[in-house]
């Protein structure tokens, strides 16, 4: 049976590290939890580490945080859906928001629960994903502001994940200017900017972050112990937090190039072969899970003589090449996986979640 282990002691190490460096500089952090996929186990181990501010785009996985510890600081990281504002009220103490009528459904939504529902307006810098557009900002601003049972605690925006737009102090010294603009306009305090998520963090090492900056976002980099910037890892954080293992099935010497008429595979490629393999063979293993549980463009073999050669719906096979490690039937391959393997892969039912 496969399954994937997250590594206690490592996710300390960064949590610790990354607090202390944050703490340092002043500056408020969320957890993006999303990579846990809502799963009690780990997220239970996160916060016992003593994290209490966490967030997340599904409102199932904030109301399990909540339920492992109902004074967790929650926030809803996407502009909400009609169909889940109720829950979003419900579980998240922050949303981030960048639509007028959603934002008044919220409000409707924490009068009945006798709330006050916190929000950060999410402002579009040119990532083209969420947000307000610059130029309707002050308009959006005030047309929300007097909403009773709303209170705007931030602006925020998102760079990098739609189109790789990576962030730098311009684009960062706009989103304070906005909150100066507030402040003078309207006579409100506006307590965060939160322009920051793990690929803004080197700008904080070379010291031109705008001061104003004071809220992170922050999941790959506490995960993965990577510098998204720049696609680096961090010498004094723990990288392979998250392991994947899977057991041999079945193991033969086989050719290397397949016999017959060719078309096409499982997800429509049509596969093509060196001619010079013909008439080879190569020790080919199956292990135990498939493309319903990770693309293998995110899996790595933690053994560098073996090489995956395809997969399909439920199996991967492997290619062991002279299978000079003596693997057999039964035996556990160990995998890494980038952020988006791992996502996969936690999403998968089939898989056991362990903690070591």
């Amino acid at each position: 049976m496969a399954y994937i282990t997250l590594d206690k002691q490592k996710l300390k190490n960064n949590f610790e590290v990354l607090n202390d460096f944050f703490d340092k500089q002043g500056i408020h952090w969320s957890i993006v939890t999303k990579i846990l996929c809502g799963n009690k186990k780990y997220l239970e181990v996160l916060l016992d580490l003593g994290v209490t501010n966490c967030s997340d785009s599904r409102t199932s996985n904030l109301k399990i945080i909540k339920s492992i510890n109902p004074n967790a600081r929650t926030l809803y990281i996407k502009p909400p859906a009609k169909g889940v504002i109720e829950e979003v009220v419900q579980y998240a103490d922050v949303s981030l928001n960048s639509d007028i009528t959603t934002i008044k459904m919220l409000s409707e939504e924490a009068k009945k629960q006798q709330k006050i529902h916190q929000v950060i307006i999410m402002i579009d810098l040119g990532e083209l994903r969420e947000g307000v557009m610059r130029e309707d900002f002050i308009q959006f601003y005030e047309d929300i502001f007097e909403l009773d049972h709303i209170e705007v605690i931030g602006l925020g925006t998102n760079l990098s994940c739609l189109y790789g737009i990576l962030p730098n102090a311009d684009k960062l010294i706009q989103l304070s200017l906005y909150k100066q603009l507030v402040e003078e306009k309207f006579n409100k305090k506006i307590a965060f900017i939160s322009g920051g998520s793990s690929v803004t963090i080197p700008l904080i090492e070379q010291n031109i972050l705008p001061k104003g900056i004071n809220h992170f976002r922050i999941g790959e980099t506490l995960f993965m112990g990577t510098n998204v910037y720049n696609n680096t890892s961090y010498a004094t954080l723990k990288q392979r937090v998250f392991k994947l293992y899977a057991e041999i099935i079945e193991l033969y010497e086989k050719p290397i190039v397949p016999s017959g008429e060719m078309g096409t595979n499982l997800e429509g490629e049509t596969i093509t072969f060196d001619q010079d393999d013909i008439g080879k063979t190569s020790n080919r293993a199956l292990i135990d899970i498939g493309i319903l549980d990770i693309d293998v463009n995110h899996l790595e073999t933690t053994d560098e003589t073996i090489k995956i050669a395809g997969a399909t719906s439920d199996m991967i096979v492997l290619d062991l090449g002279e299978n000079n490690h003596e693997y057999q039937v039964g035996s556990v391959v160990e995998f890494t996986m980038d952020y988006m393997g791992i996502v996969r892969i936690m999403n998968s039912k089939y898989i056991e979640k362990r903690v070591v």
